[in-house]
């Protein structure tokens, strides 16, 4: 009896075309099986690099304007009623040790800004969100704030007619420059815009206010006790600084005084901001579980489709084990080509948010490997039963059916 000849091997690049070829000839599906993977893939790129991009940007914006912020308001009383801060608040914070400077700005309550005076402004008061703040010369510097156009108050502006406005109540009242020629209309009286300010970042409250000079804001009826001080000392001082600013502003009552971080907000918007990305990550899960299932799905309809092709290359020598690694070859390109063609469309959607945005940046290295590998594993695990399935049919039975 002549002895049968050893099967030849098949070498990987033989491997990969064999699993290649099944692709080729039915581009479509492959495409279409490679899509649920892709979608999974993006989303998940897209939402760690959305989430490391933001991450990024928040912590170089807190580091631009620093954590030494402290922001003191008044609370309420022990009858519930609402505080006020001493009219000396000011001159008491700048005497503690530590304090690199300190301002105060107070609310106007009930004063209105508008763009005409036609309007009747009974109900009116803070109708479009912006309110009016009488604010010192000093205030820029303790913030770190910049302006976008024309001037900030100084002693000079402070004591006539002349507003500086935030960021956001600009925007409100379609004030897009500072110049003589831009006026408002405040609590009665026409008010000159000699300046418009960039996003605070830290001071939410300055970006939707219209600020007027402390000393003329008495003519408006303005008591002088601050509704907001705010405070910078060196990085090494805040906490000693923060525990003793209730009673340095207010010794008698310094339970009526509340002290807060500014800073802290932004972390806090980070951790939500992580909390939000493990939702999403979530779905995107989903999605490639939805994509392994269609994979899955598709292999065994390609292997009973292929039944023959099957059987003619058992009938040429080709193993059982040859036959599985090309149908697990095949899953897992399929798959791959998916994770691929995710990895780039979540890159895509990450650089894009970063640019407008203006942040950093910064690609999640992670991701991009871990989504390559996590497509490759889905790919082998869900083409592992239709090639072992694809391995046990034999020659006479592959071949003879229709």
């Amino acid at each position: 009896m002549i002895p049968l000849p050893a099967p030849v091997r098949l070498r990987p690049a033989d491997l990969v075309l064999a699993g290649l070829a099944g692709l080729r000839g039915r581009p479509l599906r492959a495409a279409l099986s490679a899509l649920g993977i892709a979608i999974g893939i993006a989303a998940m790129v897209a939402v760690l690099g959305i989430g490391t991009v933001s991450a990024a940007g928040l912590m170089a914006q807190i580091e631009r304007l620093g954590t030494n912020l402290l922001t003191v308001t008044p609370g309420k009383s022990l009858e519930g009623e609402a505080a006020k801060l001493p009219l000396t608040a000011v001159g008491m914070v700048r005497r503690v040790p530590g304090v690199e400077s300190v301002t105060a700005t107070g609310r106007l309550p009930g004063a209105t800004v508008r763009r005409t005076d036609r309007a009747d402004p009974s109900g009116m008061a803070e109708a479009n969100g912006v309110i009016v703040e009488a604010a010192r010369a000093d205030l820029l510097e303790t913030l770190g704030a910049t302006v976008r156009s024309g001037a900030f108050l100084n002693p000079a502006t402070e004591r006539y007619p002349a507003v500086v406005l935030g960021s956001v109540a600009a925007e409100r009242l379609g004030v897009a420059r500072a110049g003589p020629d831009e006026q408002v209309f405040i609590a009665g009286r026409w008010f000159t815009v000699v300046g418009i300010l960039e996003e605070t970042g830290l001071a939410p409250r300055i970006d939707r206010a219209a600020l007027i000079g402390w000393t003329y804001a008495a003519a408006l009826g303005f008591d002088g006790h601050p509704s907001m001080i705010y405070e910078r000392s060196s990085e090494e001082a805040v906490t000693a600084v923060s525990e003793v600013l209730a009673a340095t502003v207010h010794p008698e009552h310094p339970t009526e005084v509340d002290v807060s971080r500014p800073s802290d907000a932004l972390m806090v918007q980070l951790t939500a901001a992580s909390a939000f990305d493990s939702l999403l990550l979530g779905l995107g899960a989903v999605a490639l579980l939805v994509g392994a299932v269609g994979i899955a799905n598709i292999m065994i309809i390609s292997v009973l489709e292929r039944r023959q092709e099957i059987g003619l290359r058992r009938s040429l020598g080709a193993t059982r084990r040859q036959i599985r690694l090309q149908f697990l070859t095949e899953s897992v390109a399929v798959s791959a080509l998916g994770g691929a063609a995710g990895v780039i469309v979540g890159l895509a959607v990450t650089l894009g948010f970063a640019v407008l945005r203006g942040w950093p940046p910064v690609l999640p290295g992670t991701a991009i490997a871990g989504g390559v590998l996590l497509a490759v594993l889905i790919g082998a695990l869900a083409g592992l039963y239709p090639a072992r399935r694809a391995a046990r049919l034999s020659p006479t039975e592959a071949l003879t059916t229709t």
